[in-house]
C-alpha cells in the first residue's frame, strides 16, 4: 500500500463490504451443490450490450428492496442463507436473498468505484472546498477524508483497497466489457482451497473504455445512481457496532459513537461502503444544486434555490442531456466544459431524482419536530463525519434559510425545487395527470402510463421523506406524519393521478393503455407490459399513501388481467408487447417490484371479497422465480441479462480449478464474460425465444 493517500489520484480504493469480508475470514467457499439445468427448449441471447445506466441502476434499486428485504418481511432467517448452497433453503429464498441482492449491489460498485464512468470525485465541490480551506491539493485531501471516513466507521487505514475509481457523477452510458486483462491472480488463500483474486482488492483492470463512453449528464442516470447509493447508504449507516467484536448495535442516541468502542456503521466494513456512498452523493448533490440546472429564460446553466424557488418566476429545473468535454485527464477527469444538448424537462429525470432525493432526505433529516428519526443517523450528520445541517434550515420557517452546503442542506434545495417543478411544469391539474415532458415554455399533452405511475411511487416516497415517515426499507410502514403542506399537496397529486388511471386508461380487456394524449384519448397501440407494470405500481403507491381500499383492488385486478392477457403458460413468463419478449433493465426492474408488492401488498388475502388465481403467494413467487431463472440469469453462459457475477454470489475462485464458472450456474464470472477481457457483472438487453 502506497503511504500517502491518492499519491498517484487513484491509489486509495475501497473493497465492498461483503467482499472484504471474504477475503478476511475462512467462512466456507466449496462450490455450489446444485447446478442450474440448461433450459435448451428456448433461447435468451443478448440483444444489446449497450450499458444503460438509468435503467441498470433503476433496476437494481428494485432488485435490492425485492432481495434479502423482501424474504426477510415474508419471515425468513437470513442466517440460513449461503451463496455456496443453490437454491437453498428453497429456490426464491436463495433467488431473492442472494441472486436479486448481490447482483444489485456488485452493479452500484461497478459505475461508482470501478468503471470510471463519469467524472471523479477528486473534483467534488466538497473536497474543493476543503482545500481551500486548507491549503492542501486535492489528491491529499481526498487521501485524508478516506481515512477520517475509516476513523469514523472503525475500519482499518491499511486495507483501503486500490485503485478505485469513486464518481462524482455518473455519465448516462457506456461498453461494460472490460479494456484489459483482468488480474485473477492470487491475493490470499483461504484454508478451504479458494481464493482471494487481486481484482477484489485492486480495480486497476476493471475500468471500462472512456471513448465509449456518451459523456453526457442526464438526470435518470445520475439520479438512478443516487437512487442505489441512497438505498445502501441508509441500510449501511442505519446502526452502529462495537470496534473491537464488530458486533452490530442499535442506536439510543445520537452520542452513543462518543463511546470508544462505538463506531458509525452497522459494522465496520458496511460503516466503511456507507460513508463512502455518502461522501459521493454530499458532493454529487452540491455540484447538482449549484450548476447542473437550467434558467429557462436565461437559456444558461444555473443554481438551484430549493425552498426559496418559485416556478412563477421563471422555471429553473433539470435538462434532460448536459454535454461534458473532458479535461484529457485519463486517470482521474474533470469537467473542462459544460454545454445544455437537450433542454427538455422530461418526467421520467424528475421522478429519478425526486426518488432518491427523498430517500436521502429521510437519512439526513435533523428537523426538531421529527421526533422519530434514528439517532444513528443523526450521528452520522452531527459534524463529524459530515457536517450537521444550518440551524436556519431546520427550523420551521423558509423566511430566514440560508445557502448551505451540508448534505442536509443542500439536499433539500435539490428536492424541493424538483418537487415543484415536477407540480408546475408536469401535473396538469385539470386532468389530474403527469404529462411525460415540458419543453421549458410549455407543457405537453401526452401521459405515459408507465411513467406516471412511477411518478406517483416517487411522490409517496416524498410525503413520506418530508413528513417525517420512514423511507428505505420501511417505507411500508404505518407512522404518524408532520403533515406538512408539501405532503398534503404530494397526496393531492397521487390520488388525482390513480383516479385519472381507473377513469381514463382502464381498456374494456382490463389491461391499460400505455399512454393518454389530453384532448384526443388512450393511446390505440398494443399494450405494452411497463404500461400494465407502471399502472400497477402507482395504484398501489396510491393505495399505501391514502389507505383507500378501490386503489388496491385495481391493482389487484389488474395484475390479474395482466396475467391472464400477457403471460406464456408454457415458459411462466410475460410477453413484455404482442408476441415479442423484449427485456431491457427498466423492465425488469419494473416487473421485479411489483412481484414484490404483489407478494406484500396485494396477494390473496383475508377479507378480500375475491380470490383471484394470479395473485396466491405461491403462484407469484413461481413467475418471480421463473422470470429471475431464464430472463436473469438465462439458460446459457452466453444468455441472460445478468452478464456475469463474482464471489458474492457464489462463483468461488478455486486453486488448482478451472476459473470461468466454478458454481456450475448459467452466469459466468467477470473474466469469462461476454468479450475479450470479459465483461462487468451488469445487465444487458435480451429478447426471449421459444424454439
Amino acid at each position: 500500500m502506497n503511504t500517502k493517500p491518492w499519491k498517484a489520484m487513484t491509489t486509495v480504493a475501497l473493497a465492498s463490504s461483503l467482499l472484504l469480508t471474504s477475503a478476511c475470514s475462512n467462512e466456507k467457499t466449496t462450490a455450489k451443490e446444485e447446478t442450474k439445468a440448461e433450459k435448451s427448449s428456448l433461447a435468451v441471447p443478448v440483444a444489446d450490450y449497450k450499458f444503460d445506466t438509468a435503467g441498470n441502476m433503476f433496476a437494481y434499486a428494485e432488485f435490492e428492496l425485492s432481495g434479502e428485504p423482501l424474504v426477510e418481511g415474508l419471515g425468513l432467517d437470513l442466517d440460513v442463507l449461503d451463496v455456496r448452497k443453490l437454491d437453498k433453503p428453497s429456490k426464491f429464498d436463495y433467488t431473492a436473498g442472494v441472486e436479486s441482492y448481490e447482483y444489485s449491489e456488485e452493479g452500484m460498485y461497478e459505475v461508482t468505484e470501478k468503471s470510471g464512468l463519469g467524472l471523479h470525485l477528486i473534483h467534488g465541490p466538497a473536497v474543493g472546498e476543503l482545500a481551500k480551506k486548507t491549503g492542501k491539493d486535492a489528491p491529499t485531501v481526498l487521501g485524508e477524508r478516506f481515512y477520517e471516513l475509516a476513523d469514523s466507521v472503525g475500519y482499518p487505514k491499511d486495507e483501503l483497497f486500490r485503485n478505485m475509481f469513486p464518481t462524482l457523477i455518473e455519465y448516462s452510458s457506456g461498453d461494460p466489457h472490460y479494456t484489459q486483462k483482468i488480474d485473477t491472480g492470487v491475493y490470499a488463500k483461504n484454508d478451504d482451497g479458494s481464493y482471494v483474486p487481486i481484482y477484489q482488492v485492486d480495480f486497476k483492470t476493471l475500468r471500462w473504455d472512456r471513448g465509449k463512453m456518451d459523456k453526457v449528464l442526464n438526470p435518470s442516470a445520475y439520479g438512478a445512481t443516487f437512487l442505489k447509493q441512497a438505498l445502501w447508504a441508509g441500510d449501511f449507516m442505519g446502526g452502529l457496532h462495537k470496534v473491537d467484536s464488530d458486533e452490530e448495535l442499535e442506536a439510543t442516541s445520537s452520542k452513543d459513537d462518543d463511546d470508544a468502542n462505538i463506531a458509525l456503521g452497522v459494522s465496520s466494513a458496511d460503516g466503511m461502503q456507507g460513508a463512502i456512498l455518502t461522501e459521493q452523493i454530499w458532493n454529487k448533490l452540491n455540484y447538482i444544486r449549484d450548476g447542473l440546472f437550467y434558467d429557462a429564460a436565461g437559456k444558461q446553466l444555473t443554481a438551484g434555490t430549493g425552498s426559496k424557488y418559485d416556478p412563477a418566476n421563471g422555471l429553473v429545473y433539470l435538462p434532460h442531456e448536459i454535454e461534458v468535454t473532458e479535461d484529457g485527464n485519463e486517470q482521474a477527469p474533470s469537467a473542462k466544459q459544460l454545454a445544455v444538448k437537450d433542454a427538455r424537462s422530461m418526467l421520467q429525470d424528475q421522478w429519478l431524482m425526486l426518488w432518491p432525493a427523498s430517500e436521502f432526505y429521510g437519512m439526513t433529516d435533523q428537523r426538531p419536530e421529527n421526533k422519530a428519526q434514528n439517532p444513528a443517523f443523526l450521528a452520522v450528520f452531527d459534524g463529524k463525519p459530515f457536517p450537521s445541517a444550518a440551524k436556519e434550515n431546520v427550523d420551521g420557517s423558509i423566511v430566514n434559510d440560508v445557502k448551505s452546503s451540508d448534505p442536509y442542506s443542500v439536499n433539500r434545495d435539490v428536492l424541493l425545487q424538483v418537487f415543484k417543478n415536477i407540480d408546475e411544469m408536469h401535473f396538469n391539474n385539470e386532468a389530474g395527470a403527469f404529462i411525460d415532458e415540458h419543453d421549458g415554455k410549455a407543457p405537453g399533452t401526452h401521459v405515459d402510463t408507465f411513467q406516471a405511475g412511477y411518478t406517483t411511487e416517487a411522490l409517496r416516497m416524498f410525503q413520506r421523506a418530508i413528513d417525517g415517515l420512514p423511507v428505505g426499507y420501511a417505507s411500508g410502514e404505518d407512522a404518524k406524519g408532520l403533515g406538512t403542506e408539501e405532503g398534503k399537496r404530494a397526496l393531492e397529486m397521487i390520488q388525482k393521478q390513480a383516479d385519472f388511471i381507473l377513469n381514463e386508461l382502464k381498456r374494456e380487456d382490463g389491461l391499460v393503455a400505455n399512454g393518454y394524449t389530453i384532448g384526443k384519448g388512450q393511446d390505440d397501440s398494443e399494450p405494452t407490459l411497463d404500461a400494465q407494470l407502471g399502472a400497477i405500481r402507482g395504484l398501489t403507491a396510491a393505495f399505501l399513501a391514502t389507505k383507500e381500499t378501490k386503489y388496491r383492488d385495481a391493482a389487484r385486478q389488474l395484475y390479474q388481467a395482466m396475467d391472464e392477457k400477457m403471460l406464456d403458460k408454457e415458459m411462466n413468463l410475460y410477453y413484455t408487447s404482442k408476441d415479442e419478449m423484449k427485456y431491457t433493465p427498466m423492465t425488469a426492474g419494473a416487473l421485479s417490484a411489483v412481484f414484490r408488492i404483489a407478494l406484500n401488498n396485494l396477494y390473496n388475502a383475508d377479507g378480500d371479497q375475491d380470490t383471484l388465481s394470479a395473485l396466491d403467494r405461491e403462484t407469484i413467487i413461481s413467475r418471480y422465480v421463473a422470470f429471475y431463472d431464464t430472463v436473469i440469469d438465462g439458460p446459457s453462459l452466453k444468455e441472460g441479462m445478468q452478464a456475469s457475477e463474482f464471489w458474492d454470489t457464489g462463483d468461488a475462485y478455486i486453486d488448482g480449478k478451472k476459473l470461468g464458472n466454478t458454481d456450475k450456474d448459467n452466469v459466468p464470472q467477470v473474466q469469462a464474460g461476454h468479450g475479450k477481457y470479459g465483461i462487468a457483472p451488469v445487465l444487458v438487453n435480451v429478447e426471449v425465444k421459444k424454439p
